[in-house]
């Protein structure tokens, strides 16, 4: 038998003249007269010889050649003929489903994610908007035409979404072209194709915005807020009170709530930013919390025993109050009004509360505090400022223990 791993990764490199060269144990090398080289697995089986193309090389290395030579010669060994096993393969990777390789590729980098609310993220909307239009078709047959009847109906709706679905759509196709189980241009590509079919997301984004409140009208909505039982209601208010994001709020645990320092830490994978969050509480916050049952895990549990609130309960609330033309987010935005142009607080402390990234690499790195202390008066003003109508009278606080 001759002696296996004959080549070095440098000698096939400088291959030019035209014959066929065999590295050992069935793997050979062929260089054709235009230089082009091409990786070939020799074999007999059953008395018959068996030549199978194994790829171009530099596209397959020698160290992947003389792999993909080791799992043909097992099949060999065990009496299958590696040319049709892989004919076979081949013709089961045309049907796989969009969905299947969705599903692969979320199982693949899953590991890679350092955010676990990206597994869900993705999931979530392959499944609801693919799903209807690609999910059950093979791979191989998704069309430019596809991938716009699944983007363009959210495409100006919810354009941060379809910005998103449009990538992901794109890595998944990429990925099942890399894989061998579609060919041909991606048709999810954005430059010099989708570009040409729909308007740029960020002009889209510009006309897009949460309904946020005007600021001046804070007070008079939170005396109509308190006046609404539930905890969804008092979940709302403690959003407003925190400038915190739904997500956020819904998902607090006593846990995260220290009462005597009046400090709420939101751990990091629950965070936008993937990175740990302290919010001061004022004393309209501390007195939203001294209404719930710290006996529970979640500080604003759901009606399903160890489950948090919906992520359509807070808006449930805005609805009974008559205000469907508000959004929760938008009180983030009625905050960020409210700071800029009625108080003096610099416009980092802001977005520090917030929780928004610093956009400035440089300035990123230099920067090491979190600026709690300044933050803390602010987060008062601010609950004072929504306790405060306009003429000056005092919105009472609920001091009840027990939420309706």
């Amino acid at each position: 038998m001759s002696r296996a791993h004959k080549f070095s990764a440098m000698a096939v490199s400088k291959m030019s003249k035209p014959g066929v060269y065999g590295d050992g144990a069935g793997l050979y090398i062929r260089v054709t007269e235009g230089r082009s080289k091409h990786w070939i697995y020799r074999f007999t089986l059953a008395g018959k010889e068996h030549w199978m193309g194994l790829g171009p090389y530099p596209e397959v290395s020698l160290e992947e050649a003389r792999e993909a030579t080791l799992k043909a010669r097992k099949k060999r060994y065990a009496g299958i003929n590696p040319i049709s096993a892989r004919d076979a393969e081949r013709a089961r990777a045309k049907n796989l489903t969009f969905q299947q390789c969705a599903d692969q590729y979320i199982a693949s980098h899953r590991s890679g994610w350092k955010n676990p609310k990206h597994v869900d993220q993705w999931t979530n909307t392959i499944a609801t908007y693919c799903g209807p239009v690609i999910g059950k078709l093979p791979v191989e047959q998704v069309t430019v035409g596809l991938v716009m009847r699944v983007l363009e109906p959210i495409w100006t709706t919810k354009a941060e979404t379809a910005g998103r679905l449009r990538g992901r759509i794109e890595s998944i196709l990429d990925w099942a072209t890399v894989r061998g189980y579609r060919e041909g241009d991606n048709p999810a590509r954005w430059k010099g194709q989708l570009d040409h079919l729909l308007p740029n997301i960020s002009r889209v984004k510009r006309i897009t915005h949460h309904a946020a409140l005007g600021y001046a009208e804070m007070a008079e909505l939170m005396l109509t807020l308190r006046q609404q039982a539930g905890i969804a209601a008092r979940a709302l208010e403690y959003a407003i009170l925190t400038a915190c994001r739904s997500g956020e709020v819904r998902l607090a645990a006593w846990e995260e709530i220290d009462l005597h320092s009046r400090v709420w830490i939101i751990p990091g994978e629950r965070m936008k930013a993937a990175k740990e969050h302290r919010v001061p509480l004022s004393d309209a916050a501390i007195a939203v919390l001294n209404q719930m049952d710290q006996s529970t895990k979640f500080i604003f549990p759901g009606r399903t025993e160890g489950r948090p609130l919906s992520d359509m309960s807070l808006s449930a609330v805005l609805r009974r109050m008559g205000r469907d033309d508000l959004t929760v987010h938008g009180f983030r935005s009625t905050f960020r009004d409210w700071a800029s142009e009625s108080t003096a607080y610099p416009r980092d402390v802001a977005e520090m509360a917030l929780a928004h990234s610093i956009g400035n690499k440089v300035e990123a790195a230099y920067r090491r505090g979190d600026l709690f202390t300044k933050r803390t008066r602010m987060m008062a003003d601010w609950a004072e400022f929504c306790n405060k109508k306009q003429g000056g009278e005092v919105v009472p606080l609920k001091k009840s223990n027990t939420v309706a």
